[in-house]
């Protein structure tokens, strides 16, 4: 069954991983996507800049009359450096994509939707976003604010028919993350990742595709305002660390 019949959809950071497999299974499902990125997609768009992403969805409204799927996926990490070690210009840029991408994104979508009977947005946020101990400090703060902006967007949404919604990964092999696998594959202790969780894996790039495909189909219709978790259940529980002063103990 084609779920995205008809359907226009963007879908940025789509040059590789997340992003990558959400088009591609999109597509597979009947949607006509505008895959976006820095560079290895199908047309360049600095998803952290108000006038790049305007352009980028008043161009694909113009070429196909409508827009029904935004998926602000595009992110960048910023390392695992501690808060005294993150400065001024790391947290400025990690929010700037993170943060204000996804805000922008739903500033200029939701228009194009409403004028077209509605549609969906989604947003990448993360596990981090949750709770501490899954990433470096603005990349944390960043994931958390998205997952409250679908909610206080789904609330100003209201009566055009737009849902705003958040997908919630956990450690999915990415470009994003290749770092803490390429590590543990030069040590041989490739089977040690994803083991905090209790499917005791890392998750596939197309797990968190098929969670934003749900989210864009009128399957999810009375889904809004929501942040799905995706992360085997490892924010079921609590870290097995936790935090000292300038340093982490078990």
């Amino acid at each position: 069954m084609s779920r995205l019949d008809g359907k226009i959809a963007i879908v940025t950071g789509a040059g590789s991983g997340i992003g990558r497999a959400t088009v591609d299974l999109f597509r597979g499902h009947g949607a006509t996507v505008v895959g976006a990125d820095l560079k290895g997609a199908d047309v360049e768009c600095d998803a952290g800049s108000e006038e790049a992403v305007k352009a980028l969805i008043d161009e694909v409204v113009e070429q196909h009359g409508r827009l029904d799927v935004m998926f602000a996926n595009a992110g960048v990490s910023g390392g695992f450096d501690g808060i005294f070690d993150q400065d001024e210009n790391t947290w400025a840029e990690i929010l700037r994509v993170n943060l204000i991408g996804p805000a922008m994104a739903i500033k200029h979508a939701a228009p194009a939707m409403k004028k077209s009977g509605g549609g969906s947005i989604i947003a990448t946020a993360s596990v981090a976003g949750l709770r501490s101990g899954a990433g470096g400090p603005a990349y944390t703060a960043s994931k958390a604010g998205v997952i409250n902006l679908v909610k206080i967007a789904a609330q100003q949404m209201s009566g055009a028919n737009v849902r705003v919604n958040a997908i919630c990964p956990g450690l999915i092999e990415t470009g994003m993350t290749q770092f803490i696998y390429d590590h543990a594959r030069a040590k041989g202790n490739e089977g040690e990742i994803g083991k905090l969780n209790p499917l005791r894996r890392g998750g596939e790039p197309e797990e968190i595709a098929a969670a934003a495909l749900f989210l864009a189909s009128d399957e999810a219709s009375y889904v809004n305002g929501h942040a799905l978790v995706v992360d085997g259940g490892l924010s079921s529980s609590h870290p097995y660390t936790r935090q000292v002063y300038g340093r982490t103990a078990s």
